[in-house]
């Protein structure tokens, strides 16, 4: 039994998910090995895309290796932030420059620096936010990249003990210290009872470094640069390394 751990958005939605897609994953799954999506999306975001697109996989890891889940909804890992953590680093957000801070937990709230025209329905102004008991990841989106770079270091040295920033061009997923993607296949894989030489992971973003680094590896063509530098073999997607790997 193999594992491909697969990123989501540009990798195994990259250009669609059609049907070619579709009969390599499964080609692959018949096979007697397992298709894994590994993503920094939410579990909700994973089961609405799975159910929408029809593609077959046999488990999500989600929030950049916070939850692993299969795809019947049974929970196999959830790896969570203490709730006491959140203000603090909503606060320094806000200061940074940050407009709101996605909170992903059993009930995700949008938490807003101030009065916006992007506040959604539900959300809370910082100074009304309910209490966060625990979250499995924060989340936000700055104008551009060099912001999101600045803001997550600021992160990183203020909070580098206890959480671990990841940067996504302009997006930024905050999660546990111990928590990244290749940690996420590391608990996937025992779980399973298979080793590190069984596992394939693809991606094309600076969040997918520490899996592209550990693992036998594929960097999509679309990717940036510093991650097609550090992958063992380039790839134009899904399909052509699924064939590569079966012969």
């Amino acid at each position: 039994m193999r594992i491909i751990g697969s990123d989501y958005d540009g990798t195994l939605n990259h250009n669609g998910i059609g049907e070619a897609k579709i009969a390599a994953i499964e080609k692959w799954r018949k096979a007697g090995n397992v298709f894994a999506v590994v993503s920094g999306r939410s579990v909700g975001d994973m089961m609405r895309f799975y159910e929408e697109k029809k593609f077959g996989c046999d488990y999500f890891i989600a929030n950049n290796g916070a939850v692993i889940m299969k795809t019947d909804g049974t929970v196999i890992a959830d790896n969570r932030c203490d709730g006491d953590i959140a203000a603090p680093l909503l606060e320094l957000m806000f200061e940074s420059g940050c407009s709101c801070g996605f909170v992903i937990m059993e009930f995700p709230c949008s938490v807003y620096a101030s009065e916006c025209e992007e506040m959604e329905e539900g959300g809370y102004l910082f100074k009304d936010m309910p209490e966060i008991p625990y979250f499995n990841q924060i989340s936000t989106i700055l104008s551009d990249f060099e912001a999101a770079e600045r803001v997550t270091a600021c992160i990183r040295e203020h909070f580098g003990d206890k959480l671990n920033p990841l940067q996504n061009g302009v997006c930024i997923d905050i999660v546990r210290k111990d928590v990244n993607k290749a940690n996420g296949l590391y608990l996937l894989a025992k779980h399973l009872g298979v080793g590190r030489d069984d596992i394939i992971a693809v991606g094309d973003n600076i969040n997918d470094r520490d899996m592209i680094a550990e693992f036998r590896s594929y960097a999509m063509a679309n990717g940036v640069d510093s991650i097609k530098a550090l992958a063992d073999y380039v790839t134009e997607g899904i399909t052509e390394l699924i064939g590569k790997e079966l012969g």
